[in-house]
């Protein structure tokens, strides 16, 4: 069999059916439970198990009516069925009821295990019969005795039943019969502990004859049925060696009736097999071809409805992955429009000062060209001149450092360019430190060592957004006074950028998230929690790298990986 067995379990206590199946699983069956016959009889109309365990005291139909309605179906007529009871008797009402084995409740687990997989044996071990064979026949028997008394009595018991009997009295003479005509027979019952050979290794013998049967079962060779015959209460060691031997059954030599049910059922079995593969060669291939076709309308519809639950379920995706971009394009103008509120806000500064000297010494300069004017020849005329040129120069320098921060805003309104190109890393770094200039007042030191290769190939962005968002970080890291080195290094095939501090650093707990979106260490209200996660998104779209380690003064040291990109 492929897979593990299965089989149906029809108990009505709780306590025994938990245990039952704690045994049954721990021995590798997959096992499903009823609690009443009607109830499992239901479940037989929408699945068929291997095997079918039942008890006979159950509550409306008992075990014997359950048999009964079992062999009365086409459809589970050939179902294997082990009965459990605790009667005396139970025995004999389960086999003429229809049932295939006993065993009694009381009797050990092993025992049960040993029945079990005997009945999957046989069932796995069925031959195949042709269409349109005799529907009726009698069962054939081969008795296999070293006593001629026991020998004659039990073949005078199974011809009673309307058996047909053969008869051999050593190992050779049971296996040159199999031989000449092992087709023939139905069930062969050997006596285990004969004196005139050795009943295992005969057991095993034929066993081995029956499985070259079922190798040849598509010529038509159908394979029976191996009753051991024991004395009066088997042990349990010599039942395991029995079964292992290839037994089907074990019974004792002291019951004939019960020896004699026994056989009948294994016969009955084998003859209802036998009628069901008659009738599935006349019928079966119209049944498989409805069920196929079922089979593939039910496949057909299934296949339609999980297209068109995949196809919402995409389309429902491709709406929430719309909604998300969206949400995210806003929060990164958001954070971004944020950033540049504030650069705004130091680059006014910036541009406040020199403008503020500049309007004021040009009032200067109106005041002293019209004293001039008013009396050129006076001896102050040249000294007037002279100031109004000193002044003048003092404007000069003031306009040339708006020119510069104007010329550097300009430069950093490339951030939001997608195209790649080769960008000058000294100069995209001098900008970034004249915008945030404000920032560092002569409080920090900025030291540069800039060995790495002076342009890559990469987008504005990455040294504009990324390294300003850093910078900045660092400068409000340090309130009071501290040192931001920028280092830049290139090997084969990477650039990397070392921006570190000598601020407080970030514990190592924290590492992990401090890309995260809205995760900052600020004070509520002074950061977006974005500047770093946009830093990160910018970096991957690079194929890049963007960690942070203790710098070497103590505070935070980010690392910008950058690996060499075609152009």
């Amino acid at each position: 069999m492929t897979g593990p067995a299965s089989l149906l379990l029809v108990e009505d206590s709780e306590t025994q059916a938990l245990e039952l199946r704690l045994l049954l699983e721990s021995h590798g069956f997959s096992v499903e439970r009823c609690a009443t016959a009607e109830a499992a009889l239901d479940h037989l109309n929408t699945r068929l198990p291997d095997l079918v365990v039942a008890d006979h005291h159950l509550p409306g139909m008992n075990g014997d009516e359950f048999a009964r309605q079992l062999r009365l179906s086409l459809r589970t007529r050939a179902l294997p069925l082990l009965m459990l009871t605790g009667a005396r008797d139970g025995e004999r009402q389960g086999l003429e009821s229809g049932a295939d084995a006993y065993v009694a409740k009381s009797a050990d687990r092993d025992i049960l295990i040993l029945r079990i997989r005997a009945l999957l044996r046989e069932r796995q071990g069925g031959g195949s019969e042709a269409p349109g064979a005799s529907g009726f026949r009698r069962g054939r028997v081969l008795v296999v005795d070293g006593s001629a008394t026991y020998r004659t009595f039990l073949a005078g018991l199974l011809t009673h039943e309307g058996h047909l009997v053969s008869v051999a009295d050593t190992g050779a003479a049971a296996l040159a019969a199999l031989d000449a005509d092992g087709a023939a027979f139905d069930c062969v019952t050997i006596d285990l502990l004969g004196t005139a050979y050795d009943g295992l290794a005969l057991c095993r013998a034929v066993d081995a004859r029956r499985a070259a049967d079922i190798a040849a079962r598509e010529a038509g060779a159908p394979t029976f049925h191996v009753v051991g015959i024991s004395g009066s209460t088997p042990a349990k060691d010599f039942l395991v060696a029995a079964f292992a031997a290839g037994a089907d059954d074990v019974v004792s030599k002291v019951d004939g009736d019960v020896l004699v049910m026994r056989v009948r059922s294994l016969v009955r079995r084998k003859l209802l097999e036998e009628d069901n593969r008659r009738i599935a060669g006349e019928f079966g291939a119209r049944e498989r071809a409805l069920e196929r076709a079922r089979a593939e309308a039910e496949a057909a519809e299934a296949r339609a409805a999980l297209a068109g639950a995949l196809e919402r379920a995409n389309s429902d995706l491709a709406t929430a992955n719309r909604k998300l971009t969206d949400a995210q394009a806003k929060l990164v103008q958001a954070a971004k429009m944020a950033s540049l509120g504030e650069l705004v806000a130091g680059i006014a500064h910036e541009i406040n000062n020199p403008l503020a000297f500049i309007l004021a010494h040009q009032g200067t300069v109106e005041r002293l060209l019209g004293e001039v004017v008013a009396t050129p020849d006076t001896a102050d005329a040249p000294r007037l001149l002279k100031k109004c040129g000193d002044r003048v120069s003092a404007m000069r320098m003031g306009l040339t450092r708006i020119q510069d921060l104007v010329l550097n805003l300009r430069k950093f309104s490339r951030l939001d360019e997608g195209e790649r190109t080769l960008v000058n890393v000294p100069d995209a770094i001098d900008t970034v430190l004249a915008l945030i200039q404000h920032k560092l007042g002569d409080r920090i030191a900025v030291v540069r060592e800039l060995s790495g290769r002076p342009e890559i190939h990469c987008t504005p962005a990455l040294l504009n957004q990324v390294v300003m968002n850093i910078l900045g970080n660092a400068a409000d890291a340090m309130p009071e006074a501290g040192t931001i080195t920028i280092l830049t290094a290139s090997t084969e095939s990477l650039d990397e950028i070392r921006i570190s501090d000598t601020g407080p650093g970030i514990p190592e707990s924290l590492r992990e998230k401090i890309f995260e979106p809205f995760f900052t260490t600020k004070p509520v209200g002074a950061g977006t929690g974005l500047g770093l996660a946009i830093a990160y998104s910018v970096v991957q779209a690079h194929s890049g790298s963007l960690t942070v380690e203790a710098a070497p003064g103590g505070g935070a040291c980010f690392v910008i990986g950058i690996p060499r990109q075609t152009r």
